[in-house]
């Protein structure tokens, strides 16, 4: 096997997978000695005995010991990423670990909780990541940068992304096993698209691997969830990474196309249907709609995996306009999808 890609592409997932799964034991029976675990005291909880928590510092350690690994090695550094971006991706994640972990342990008010999100885009910001074109669908780019629409646009970004994950983390293993997929269609858009052996592309690996070797303890029946922090975190990277990997929103839109569309509807209901604050958890999500519709957990999963990575993979050969195209197709998809499972839900009546 040629060193190079032993170093820059095997090496990342191997090693990072193999961390993740080493640190989930340790962290699972901390959890359970701290007595940070979930219980099934909601109606949309589904696990039927108490679950540990903290699974999120499994996948930021992860990242944050092989990304100190690959930079000191001198394989991050190639000329598009700076140590300063770097350094606001890793304290931005710190910071929704802390909150994370108190909102676990406190069950914090939901404005409490929002602080930590906006305190990690900001540092995100701060360190000089931004969007700094946008492809114009009719040819050309927009340049976006030297103005403030940059700035507010990376914040509304990562926030999009963050919550789009916390709403998603409603069955074991999903927004692990989507989190993994999207980093993987990322990376594989990196050697379509960017220079070879790019920083980007390795950082795209570990968090991937940081994912599966977490996912092999989150699948159900799951051992160990994300917790707030975990859920937020994996949002936040994929968003970071679709910026600093040459602005490829559309490319994360796609592979986040059924989540983000999902969490846009609940919003919406929640807000001006029902009259109630958007962040009231229910189990009303297309997840859970499925498990109405008669899926199990795993087949449920596994149903969004394959949905995700279909997208995903269009945008490997798509360019900005195709990408648009697929993006309207899967509002579609997303429209079919909840019709059969209204109708599924009315004759079946639900499950939970």
């Amino acid at each position: 096997m040629d060193l190079v890609i032993f170093k820059n592409y095997i090496l990342p997932l191997a090693g990072s997978f193999l961390v993740a799964l080493i640190l989930t034991y340790l962290i699972k029976e901390l959890a359970l000695k701290l007595k940070v675990v979930d219980y099934p005291s909601a109606p949309r909880k589904i696990h039927n005995h108490p679950i540990p928590l903290l699974g999120g510092w499994v996948i930021y350690l992860t990242v944050l010991l092989l990304t100190a690994v690959f930079y000191q090695a001198g394989l991050l550094l190639d000329g598009k990423i700076r140590p300063a971006q770097i350094a606001g991706f890793l304290i931005g994640g710190a910071i929704l670990m802390i909150g994370g972990a108190l909102d676990d342990k406190y069950r914090l008010k939901p404005l409490v909780q929002l602080i930590f999100p906006v305190l990690a885009s900001l540092s995100v910001i701060c360190s000089g990541i931004t969007i700094g074109y946008i492809t114009n669908p009719l040819g050309g780019v927009l340049n976006l940068s030297q103005t403030l629409i940059a700035p507010i646009a990376v914040f509304i970004w990562l926030m999009g992304m963050m919550y789009t994950t916390k709403f998603l983390d409603g069955l074991d293993g999903l927004v692990s096993g989507v989190a993994a997929i999207g980093a993987l269609i990322l990376f594989l858009v990196s050697l379509f698209w960017d220079v070879p052996l790019s920083g980007t592309s390795i950082l795209c690996l570990i968090l991937a691997g940081s994912a599966l070797g977490f996912l092999v303890w989150n699948f159900h029946p799951a051992k160990i969830f994300l917790g707030e922090s975990g859920s937020l975190f994996l949002g936040f990277a994929l968003g970071v990474l679709a910026i600093i990997s040459g602005a490829k929103i559309a490319t994360a839109l796609l592979i986040m196309g059924i989540p983000i569309l999902d969490v846009a509807w609940v919003i919406f209901r929640r807000i001006f249907k029902e009259k109630k604050s958007a962040f009231v958890g229910d189990a009303k999500h297309l997840h859970f709609r499925l498990l109405d519709a008669g899926l199990n957990q795993r087949q449920a999963v596994l149903f969004l995996y394959l949905l995700t990575l279909l997208f995903g993979a269009v945008s490997l050969f798509q360019q900005t306009i195709g990408k648009l195209i697929s993006l309207l197709i899967l509002s579609g998809v997303m429209l079919l999808l909840a019709w059969w499972v209204v109708n599924r839900y009315n004759k079946k009546g639900p499950t939970i």
